[in-house]
């Protein structure tokens, strides 16, 4: 039997992070199992940790099924699909990869905000189907510099979008638990139907709990109107989905920019079909750099866990 720590691998890892985790620790690979009740059956009792994926988690039937569980390291900024309340009741450590993500993820989002404000996906189709050549110049799409932006949740990730729209002299407001010292003359707005009634666009980048589940609801997509747009950079329960696509769908909000689905990657198929939606697989955080980092920090947290050391990147 290995000397080395039991690890349950939940979901796949890039091969730069996946050589060097195999090399330190005794993986099992969860996600490649056919039959999981069988693996846990053989493995569950030596299983020392898990590594993760934001997305993935660990619910609490698996946490109850691995009897020496110690730690579970996230790989990503989230952490809202482990259960927590599993962990507390036994002590198990759970860390994740802030920071190394934060300034890609904000990125991305005001990638988003530009491509579905300028129509830069259908403007690029419009030149290679010929419509340049055949119907004329692409229809006109609407200004971004000037505008009003609303930062829901001005936390690591929000902070950084808000720093690069103030480079388009955007007008931001946020929402927050409280005022926040570091936002400087950003409005500050703590009703978020009153934020999104003033913005043009809404960033969703709070950290998703069961108390922010569908803060993002009918009300708030209402207050953001026809002419508005809602990026989510988040997690998707932030979002009551149902009634963002009935408002994509009737023309009650105008467009919507989204990383995040539920059910990801099988959203539900109305988005396929609504010419007012950019869709994302997912990738806020996927540059190699990042994921480089990303893994790094979810061996380190392993590592020092097991020397007896502190935690770089604590959640409990």
């Amino acid at each position: 039997m290995s000397s080395k720590a039991a690890v349950l691998q939940i979901g796949p890892y890039p091969p730069w992070d996946q050589e060097p985790l195999d090399a330190a620790f005794e993986v099992h690979r969860y996600y490649e199992a056919e039959d999981k009740q069988a693996l846990l059956d053989r493995v569950a009792p030596r299983i020392r940790a898990v590594a993760t994926r934001g997305e993935l988690g660990a619910d609490r039937r698996l946490i109850e099924a691995l009897p020496v569980l110690e730690i579970v390291s996230v790989y990503g900024v989230g952490f809202d699909a482990v259960d927590l309340g599993a962990c507390r009741e036994r002590g198990i450590r759970v860390t994740n990869t802030p920071d190394v993500l934060t300034k890609d993820v904000a990125d991305l989002g005001v990638a988003m905000m530009l491509a579905q404000a300028r129509g830069v996906v259908g403007a690029e189709a419009w030149v290679r189907d010929g419509s340049w050549a055949g119907k004329g110049l692409y229809p006109l799409k609407r200004r971004v510099h000037g505008a009003k932006a609303g930062i829901l949740g001005l936390g690591r990730i929000g902070y950084e979008v808000a720093k690069r729209l103030a480079g388009f002299e955007m007008d931001i407001a946020y929402s927050d638990v409280a005022p926040k010292d570091y936002a400087g003359t950003w409005t500050y707005v703590a009703d978020p139907v009153a934020l999104a009634r003033r913005s043009d666009v809404l960033f969703v980048t709070l950290a998703a709990s069961s108390a922010t589940r569908h803060i993002v609801g009918r009300e708030v997509i209402a207050a953001l109107g026809p002419e508005g747009m809602l990026v989510n950079i988040s997690r998707a329960s932030n979002i009551d989905e149902d009634a963002l696509l009935d408002t994509l769908e009737n023309g009650t909000l105008g467009s919507a920019a989204l990383d995040v689905f539920e059910g990801e990657p099988r959203l539900n198929p109305r988005f396929l079909a609504l010419p007012n939606v950019l869709l994302q697989p997912h990738h806020a955080s996927g540059t190699v750099e990042t994921r480089r980092a990303m893994g790094q920090l979810v061996r380190d947290n392993l590592t020092a866990h097991f020397a007896g050391r502190e935690l770089p990147t604590p959640v409990l």
